[in-house]
């Protein structure tokens, strides 16, 4: 009987920490105890481990068992520590070489009849062993082709606790990825069948997403039900680029974490679009939980676009928790049980309609809202909120003859999607030397210090800014905007032209 060593990984968040799994098989009383402040599942952990071990013909050790999990002040939540622990009693029992699973690390949920059952979480779990260098992991087949998604990491697929055992009994070469269960390397992804040309009678509220898309500013649309708010902010997507790696794997391990990644996809290369109920909790928005803290709608739409619909109709208060993540571009949620923080960097899209009847203000069908009502109603709509909207729209009702002479200027997204990428490249190029790729993420400092426009292009803004009527924030936001519509029309700086274009799309739909 001796003390065998291996290792598991800890998620915290959407970042894995490595976890030392000791097992110490001696003399006392039988029995198996777990220490390393383990959650509810873990501490379950001992009888699927005994379960699986003694179904899968290997004997329990009739001796007291002692499992350590290091570091101890670390919280360790979830299933996936059951075939580290399993192979660390089976070292310590002498049943497999303890050397052998010194180095290597070892997720997965074990079945009672020795089976390994898929956990989420696995690629942020395999970054997190990465950073330690050329390592080994060894998962569940179900989830190998998403942890084959990391770089540099020799991924090792088991169906089951036997068929582990025998590989590291004999010392041969570990069980080899199928053909099939390998990821193809990212290619350019099918745009989804929805497209822009569907929405006719709309053209300045198509301009603005394609502006929304190209610098990644956030949008406010107002206007009557059926005027196609809903179908411009799910069309919105069709016009973003591809992901890049980084950020796929950055989405993709978000996704794992929350248990929403597809089985048939395991790396996530379109930029996600996520549309709550407006009976959403602030939780569900944000991020919680009460043991095991998940992410919320503002992080599952990281690197794409959160849309909501009906907004006014949300919680206030659920509104404005938007207002943290919208500047930092992160979420942290504080529990009794530990603060985690989740990236949160997403194209906000709110659609309201002007009162709460809906009606149309035309002839012969006057709405039947008082102003008190109506302001009441964008009222749930806070100052601060709508101040870190770059865009507002009104969208009215079209015409037969406004929607027939619309016709011959809808564009598809294939072709808007084009000058966004070519546009997203430009601001690339002018921010290769700095951490931002588009313009809705460059700083104030930057903005003003480097990006200023000319003076003569200023002047609309600081008008405006002497007014009252334009903050800093919103000063900030509209230059942004402005270097955008530079870029769509090829400019290497904004003129008047742009930033009064910018501060007419900013000013657009306030009431």
């Amino acid at each position: 009987m001796t003390v065998a060593r291996t290792r598991s990984v800890a998620l915290v968040g959407v970042t894995g920490r490595s976890v030392e799994v000791e097992a110490d098989v001696g003399n006392g009383l039988a029995g198996i105890h777990l220490i390393g402040l383990p959650d509810t599942a873990l501490s379950e952990a001992r009888e699927r481990v005994r379960s699986a071990m003694v179904n899968s013909r290997y004997a329990w050790p009739d001796a007291r068992i002692t499992v350590s999990l290091f570091p101890a002040s670390l919280p360790k939540r979830g299933s996936q520590f059951d075939l580290a622990i399993a192979v660390a009693v089976l070292g310590a029992a002498g049943v497999v070489p303890a050397e052998r699973i010194a180095e290597p690390f070892f997720l997965g949920e074990l079945g009672l009849d020795g089976r390994l059952r898929p956990v989420r979480g696995i690629l942020p779990s395999v970054l997190g062993a990465a950073k330690h260098g050329d390592v080994t992991v060894v998962v569940p087949a179900a989830n190998s082709a998403e942890a084959a998604l990391v770089p540099d990491v020799r991924v090792v697929p088991v169906t089951d606790l036997r068929q582990l055992v025998e590989w590291l009994r004999r010392g041969d070469s570990p069980p080899q990825l199928s053909v099939g269960a390998l990821p193809d390397p990212p290619q350019p992804s099918a745009r989804p069948a929805v497209d822009l040309a569907d929405v006719v009678g709309q053209p300045m509220a198509r301009r603005a997403l394609e502006v929304c898309a190209a610098g990644g500013h956030n949008l406010w649309m107002l206007g009557p039900p059926g005027t196609g708010k809903t179908l411009l902010a799910e069309r919105l997507p069709t016009l973003l680029p591809d992901l890049e790696l980084d950020h796929a794997l950055e989405v993709t391990a978000i996704h794992s974490v929350a248990g929403v990644l597809p089985p048939d996809c395991p790396m996530m290369s379109r930029p996600p679009f996520v549309s709550p109920h407006h009976t959403a909790t602030a939780a569900s928005i944000i991020g919680g939980g009460s043991t095991v803290v998940r992410p919320g709608a503002v992080s599952l739409a990281h690197r794409g676009v959160l849309f909501m619909d009906e907004a006014p109709e949300f919680p206030r208060h659920v509104l404005d928790s938007l207002r943290q993540p919208l500047e930092s571009g992160r979420v942290t949620v504080a529990r009794s049980v530990g603060s985690v923080t989740f990236p949160a960097k997403f194209m906000l899209v709110l659609a309201a309609n002007p009162c709460p009847c809906a009606q149309p203000q035309g002839k012969g069908e006057p709405c039947q809202c008082t102003p008190t009502a109506k302001r009441r109603y964008i009222g749930k709509l806070s100052g601060p909120l709508l101040d870190r909207i770059d865009m507002k729209v009104t969208v009215a009702r079209s015409s037969r003859r406004e929607l027939m002479a619309d016709r011959q200027f809808v564009e598809p997204s294939k072709t808007v999607a084009e000058r966004v990428l070519a546009a997203r490249q430009r601001a690339a190029n002018r921010l290769a030397s700095t951490p931002w790729r588009t313009n809705a993420e460059i700083p104030s400092s930057t903005l003003h210090a480097e990006l200023r426009p000319p003076e003569s292009a200023m002047k609309p803004m600081t008008a405006c800014l002497d007014s009252g009527s334009l903050s800093a924030r919103g000063l900030d936001r509209v230059i942004r905007v402005a270097w955008t519509l530079a870029d769509l029309a090829e400019k290497d700086r904004p003129d008047h032209e742009e930033t009064t274009t910018a501060l007419t799309l900013w000013l657009g739909a306030s009431l």
